[in-house]
């Protein structure tokens, strides 16, 4: 079976692309693992001075495999999704996006915690929690309105509206919009030239414009007992199966 998740290095930097494009690249708990894995790899490696995300042409990130999720979150198996989570909190070297097509629920807050974002203008950001029943996660509750203030995150976040690449620019969560055939390029050589710059003032740099990490954490754990409340009540559970429902048809 081919792997969901590949990590490679080129040269300093970490290039991490979500492989599962037969179905848009949605995550299983596995690739939170994979992913998670590879964010502490690189935080822990001297050799590596950036991490690069990519998906595919057409799609970034589906948001997660529904049918695994809620077999997850019948078990342990949203510990995964946890350990990434707090991953993306700890990460403290620069992190980019390559973002094509879809970027859906995790596929979207992910950029919250991404320094530079590249996307074409194909690229939509959208993040359906409320009408599964569910909350924001990944301490998007309280960077979205940090970075695009309340009346957009409140857009994005809890009334569900896609955001456009244009859209996503102008709220903050994308630095350049490029076309799709230079996507991949552009993204990699800003990674590229990053990584070259003097390791520590760099990381020393982020954590001073990041702040304090402690509230997000905070966040993330407050988001994740929330989230796990809702995902176990009866509203989730019949949104769900309407959307298993009509995902099947």
């Amino acid at each position: 079976m081919a792997e969901h998740v590949t990590v490679a290095r080129e040269g300093a930097v970490q290039v991490v692309r979500l492989n599962r494009s037969e179905k848009k690249n949605a995550l299983t708990a596995a690739m939170y693992a994979e992913l998670g894995d590879a964010l502490r790899t690189a935080r822990e490696d001297a050799d590596i001075g950036a991490t690069l995300v990519l998906g595919h042409p057409g799609i970034f990130c589906a948001g997660n495999d529904m049918a695994d999720f809620l077999a997850a979150s019948q078990g342990g198996g949203m510990l995964a999704a946890y350990a990434l989570i707090e991953a993306l909190a700890e990460h403290d070297k620069p992190l980019l996006a390559a973002v094509d097509g879809p970027a859906i629920g995790i596929g979207t807050t992910l950029m919250f915690h991404c320094d530079l974002v590249f996307a074409t203008e194909r690229a939509t950001f959208h993040t359906p929690f409320t009408d599964l029943g569910l909350l924001p996660e990944a301490g998007s509750s309280l960077l979205g309105p940090r970075t695009m203030g309340h009346a957009r995150a409140f857009e994005l976040l809890v009334a569900g509206a896609p955001f456009g690449a244009e859209r996503a620019k102008e709220a903050g969560i994308v630095n350049h919009i490029v076309a799709s055939e230079e996507l991949e390029a552009a993204a990699r050589a800003s990674a590229e030239a990053i990584a070259k710059k003097p390791r520590e003032a760099v990381r020393m740099a982020k954590r001073l414009l990041r702040g304090d990490p402690a509230p997000l954490k905070a966040r993330m754990q407050e988001e994740g007992a929330l989230f796990l409340e809702r995902v176990r009540s009866d509203e989730a559970r019949q949104a769900f199966m309407a959307f298993l429902q009509k995902s099947a048809r």
